[in-house]
């Protein structure tokens, strides 16, 4: 089945993607149906969970924390598969400002995310995933090198955490950057994109203005994932050193990591 296919089968889940066919530098490819990305399961179809059902999954990471999860609810249950719930940094703060989204009118959200103000949080976000998640993301990847395949990786839209988790991941497995940009921007595309929701209350609405003061926090934008690279570049001096020392893997849990993950 295509991709393309594939997504137009699930009504409530969005996002969803199989990373599987991405180049490495040593000229492999991830293997299909091994990794999978999407945003959160919680409104997944009863046709939507027989689909991710025949999937296989092994694991399903959750990055939600838990005001995301008492806005969107829990994912839906799928038979034989293991919900791993590890909460990651939320660029929007949670449940507070997502109320500011939701009702803040203009000079509201004109003091919040006008003048560069939305990117800036977007990107600090970035670094700050990178820095301070280190523990989270090192335990991502032991779990996929022991036993956590197939996988699928998702957190409220699947562009952010689970964007640069997917991205980590990538990395690990020696994927070339370029791919993996390509990869992390295809959540940009119209069925792709979290949905807006603003209250009916706010006068503001779905005004032009709101909108563009939003986009940046919606987009997936290419300066984002290049400030999270920049950052493993800046504290660790290169990616091989940030895998071994900044999310202690072991050359052997490298190596069982491609073995599990790439085509021979």
């Amino acid at each position: 089945m295509s991709q393309q296919s594939a997504e137009t089968l699930l009504t409530g889940v969005r996002n969803f993607r199989d990373v599987g066919g991405l180049p490495t530098v040593d000229g492999r490819k991830v293997r299909q149906g091994v990794l999978f990305r999407s945003g959160h399961l919680a409104h997944a179809t009863t046709e939507d969970s027989a689909f991710l059902a025949g999937l296989g999954l092994h694991t399903v990471f959750d990055f939600r924390n838990a005001a995301d999860q008492a806005m969107e609810g829990p994912d839906v249950a799928l038979p034989g598969v293991r919900n791993l719930n590890i909460p990651l940094t939320d660029p929007a703060d949670g449940a507070e400002f997502w109320k500011m989204v939701r009702d803040g009118e203009l000079d509201q959200l004109r003091a919040l995310l006008g003048d560069g103000l939305a990117a800036e949080r977007m990107t600090t976000s970035y670094r700050t995933m990178i820095k301070a998640r280190t523990a989270e993301h090192g335990r991502i990847l032991h779990a996929l090198a022991e036993d956590s395949v197939p996988a699928l990786m998702h957190c409220a839209a699947g562009k952010d955490r689970a964007g640069l988790s997917i991205a980590i991941t990538l990395l690990a497995l020696g994927v070339e950057r370029e791919a993996i940009e390509a990869d992390y921007l295809q959540s940009n595309q119209p069925h792709r994109r979290y949905k807006v929701h603003r209250s009916e209350k706010s006068s503001a609405g779905m005004s032009p203005e709101v909108m563009e003061l939003l986009a940046p926090l919606f987009d997936a934008r290419a300066t984002y994932l290049g400030a999270a690279f920049a950052t493993i570049e800046e504290t660790w001096g290169s990616i091989d050193t940030y895998l071994t020392e900044g999310l202690k893997l072991s050359a052997a849990t490298l190596t069982r990591l491609r073995s599990r993950m790439l085509e021979d």
